[in-house]
């Protein structure tokens, strides 16, 4: 059997790293951008118009009507969907890990033009995203949750809706609540949009999340996946009246 030369040797060891590197790199490549493709767009509200809550009394129902037609308990409605987004490096190619579940419950008092009381409960493990491994890492070492299996937000002050909207109409607003992750609850405040709908109410919004905050650990997985030390938690809230 001959030998190969000491070159010839380091060149064939060299040309198969090479290779693998074009494999490894060139697979992921295509993997994200061909079959996998670009990742769901982020949970928004789709219809109407938007306005703030301080737009004219022309751009909604007024009165003692449109706030009576809001008022009372809410509760969430199928098609809630709450999950996470978070920016990451999956082997020197750029993707975004998009993880959701519609294991969503909670509710809202609405009294007149004010929101006094809303909370909200997610079921952790249920969040999943489009690959097994990503979401092996996500209910282990990551979030923990056969240790802390929900996570919670509660309105800590009251929202003001100004003059309550006409159907199809999609207001801002600012909320602050208690957001409980990993066993760890924090103060946040974030904008939300609000819309009324044929069958209720919607809303829809983003909170970001760093990590360290909440006792989170960094999902980067090895050099082989690499993220943010941050992600968002979005959310898009369907309520039908109690």
């Amino acid at each position: 059997m001959a030998r190969l030369r000491p070159g010839r040797l380091v060149r064939w060891l060299l040309g198969g790293i090479v290779a693998l590197a074009v494999l490894v790199f060139g697979g992921t490549w295509l993997y994200i951008h061909v079959i996998e493709g670009p990742a769901p767009a982020p949970l928004s509200l789709r219809s109407g118009s938007t306005t703030s809550p301080s737009a004219t009394a022309g751009a909604g129902t007024t009165g003692t009507a449109s706030e009576a037609s809001v008022t009372g308990d809410w509760r969430v409605a199928a098609g809630s969907v709450v999950g996470y987004r978070v920016n990451e490096v999956l082997a020197g190619q750029n993707n975004v890990a998009v993880g959701r579940t519609s294991d969503v419950s909670g509710s809202m008092t609405i009294s007149g033009d004010t929101v006094t009381t809303a909370s909200f409960t997610v079921q952790m493990a249920t969040i999943h995203s489009d690959e097994s491994e990503r979401d092996v890492q996500f209910d282990g070492r990551i979030m923990d949750t056969s240790a802390y299996p929900t996570g919670t937000l509660t309105l800590t002050t009251p929202i003001d809706l100004g003059t309550v909207p006409a159907d199809g109409v999609i207001r801002s607003y600012q909320a602050t609540g208690n957001l409980t992750l990993h066993g760890e609850t924090r103060s946040v405040t974030f904008t939300l949009q609000a819309e009324r709908t044929s069958a209720g109410i919607e809303i829809s919004g983003s909170i970001p999340i760093l990590f360290a905050d909440w006792g989170i650990g960094n999902p980067s997985f090895g050099s082989f996946v690499t993220t943010q030390n941050h992600g968002l938690l979005e959310f898009l809230i369907k309520f039908s009246q109690a």
